[in-house]
């Protein structure tokens, strides 16, 4: 297929450390420019990554017709704000998790996406890695049994005060950041929906981020945990607990791409450690959204899988608040 000519969103760090070179080796995805509101710093990006042009600002890129879809990484709060306008534009959008702050502007920029007939998909890259559809399928095929419980847990030092994740203008804090993906998984592994949740939040006394989260999931006979944390010794990890087995998905966000990662199943039969990869996720990101560009949809993850996790976001938010558990 003719690879879709991709426009990159601001220039930040995660894009340049970790989705440029693999979409800049795929076959399906090709970044033909980047944006920044600094016109020098778009053009010296462009130069050093060999990308092709450069613009020197967001609305700048998005009137370019030879660009078919763009790259949304930017702050949190500007997410819905630039999806809107790319969706204006004609452009197909990726978008960073998470898509909106809050449910209310999740289902506005569905629905904005929806009637200008461009496509539009939240970027959960840990998707597109092998070692998740493997957990998923053991699970959904019944291979640990009846599934009872999720644990998670995701954590990373940032003590930087001005660092964008830090921001609580910004919608910085642990559960937006990293708390998403916990919630995402337990969803995705169980294939249901909390009936409600219960959470801890400790914020930042200077900040006001939370940068302590836990939370419990009810799913109705199967609950999912998880404890986020923005200034702890970085450590991540998901496991499944079913009747007749354990699944354990020892890296499940920050996959290297060049190296094996290792899925442990217990299964009372023995215990094994399953190998996938190397594999890039986000590489594999760009060519699923760039196929279902050219197929005119859909996209592999359906816009409403971010407006129900972003549900549950705001149930945990309204929980550490309230002390209470809070029904969806």
């Amino acid at each position: 297929m003719q690879p879709v000519r991709w426009g990159i969103l601001g220039i930040s760090g995660h894009y340049i450390k970790k989705v440029h070179l693999p979409v800049r080796e795929s076959e399906q995805s090709e970044v033909v420019g980047i944006a920044s509101r600094s016109r020098e710093k778009a053009e010296a990006t462009a130069r050093k990554y060999d990308i092709p042009r450069a613009y020197g600002s967001y609305d700048e890129l998005l009137a370019d017709p030879d660009i078919e879809a763009v790259y949304n990484p930017l702050p949190n709060h500007m997410h819905v704000e630039w999806v809107k306008r790319a969706a204006d534009a004609g452009k197909h959008i990726l978008c960073e998790k998470p898509l909106g702050l809050d449910a209310d502007e999740v289902q506005e920029a569905i629905d904005y996406c929806r009637e200008r007939n461009v496509l539009l998909m939240e970027a959960f890259m840990y998707r597109f890695h092998p070692q998740w559809k493997y957990a998923r399928d053991l699970i959904h095929t019944g291979n640990i049994g009846t599934v009872r419980a999720v644990q998670s847990s995701f954590f990373y030092d940032n003590e930087d005060p001005q660092n964008i994740r830090n921001r609580q203008d910004a919608g910085g804090g642990g559960l937006y950041d990293i708390g998403c993906y916990c919630v995402s998984t337990a969803r995705y592994l169980l294939g249901a929906e909390p009936q409600r949740v219960v959470s801890l939040v400790e914020y930042h006394p200077e900040w006001k981020i939370d940068m302590l989260s836990s939370g419990l999931l009810d799913f109705g006979g199967a609950h999912a945990s998880f404890t986020v944390g923005t200034q702890n010794f970085p450590y991540q990890f998901v496991t499944a607990y079913g009747s007749g087995g354990i699944i354990t998905v020892h890296i499940p966000f920050n996959t290297h791409p060049d190296v094996p990662v290792t899925v442990t199943v217990r299964d009372g039969i023995d215990v094994r450690e399953v190998a996938f990869g190397p594999e890039d996720h986000y590489g594999a990101e760009f060519d699923a959204f760039s196929r279902a560009v050219r197929a005119g949809g859909p996209v592999p993850t359906p816009p409403e899988d971010a407006l129900n996790n972003q549900r549950v976001l705001d149930a945990l938010f309204a929980s550490g608040e309230s002390g209470s558990w809070v029904s969806l």
